[in-house]
């Protein structure tokens, strides 16, 4: 049974989330402030990780940062639960580290969606984009590794998070083709069809960060305006032509 800690201090949210993921067949655990709800996250590593921003004690881009950067808790899905809807809060949100953001109100169907969704996305032993026999895993410069969660990048290891390897890998299946936002969530986040554009924007960014010379002219996963995104590599033989800046 998948075990979920919930990290929020309005009793009545916590405890509507929690009786409806008991409902779902979740085994859920609360605390009620930001330190308390670190201080479980170490002890017990759930397989999720629901995180209210407006915390006392500890604010929620703070646990998030810190969940991050420890190993027992650095690959555990994290979804935000929180009342500030604003696109600034929710970038700063997925830059601290979330996996996803829910604006509260939410309906209880769509936020146990995003829940398995997450879910899903780490009880295999490979991410399920990566696992057909049919996938490409090496094009140019660029092999994918699933059972790592990493990219061979130019001869260099490049370690991705879940949802980078994934977004990089659906991109990857439709080389020089344009992928667009309602594919890439449906594919990469397990939604249907979405305006959550924000989302895929923040986690294109933190690709374009690993991977690109110059991440604010990216010459390798382009923005193609109004359609979504692509990714353009060089085939073997431009190989050597590489920017030596990229290096």
């Amino acid at each position: 049974m998948p075990r979920i800690l919930v990290i929020d201090d309005d009793p009545a949210i916590s405890e509507l989330v929690a009786i409806n993921l008991e409902m779902a067949g979740f085994e859920v655990s609360q605390a009620n402030d930001g330190q308390k709800g670190q201080a479980m996250a170490f002890q017990m590593q759930p397989d999720l990780i629901m995180l209210d921003l407006m915390l006392p004690r500890v604010d929620g881009f703070t646990i998030c940062q810190r969940l991050r950067k420890d190993e027992r808790t650095a690959d555990t899905p994290i979804l935000m639960l929180t009342a500030l809807g604003q696109t600034q809060n929710k970038v700063e949100g997925l830059n601290a580290g979330a996996d996803d953001y829910l604006v509260k109100p939410f309906e209880i169907e769509e936020m146990l969606a995003r829940v398995r969704a997450l879910l899903r996305r780490v009880q295999t032993d490979l991410p399920p984009s990566a696992t057909k026999p049919s996938d490409i895993l090496t094009y140019g410069p660029l092999t994918m590794v699933p059972e790592r969660y990493e990219a061979i990048w130019f001869d260099q290891t490049v370690k991705l998070t879940h949802l980078e390897f994934e977004l990089l890998n659906c991109l990857l299946q439709r080389h020089g083709q344009t992928v667009s936002p309602s594919e890439i969530l449906k594919e990469v986040w397990g939604y249907p069809e979405d305006d959550d554009i924000e989302t895929i924007r923040v986690h294109v960014r933190h690709l374009r960060t690993k991977l690109e010379p110059d991440p604010r002219r990216p010459r390798y996963i382009k923005t193609v305006y109004g359609a979504g995104y692509c990714l353009e590599l060089p085939a073997d033989a431009d190989l050597h032509q590489r920017d030596s800046s990229a290096s």
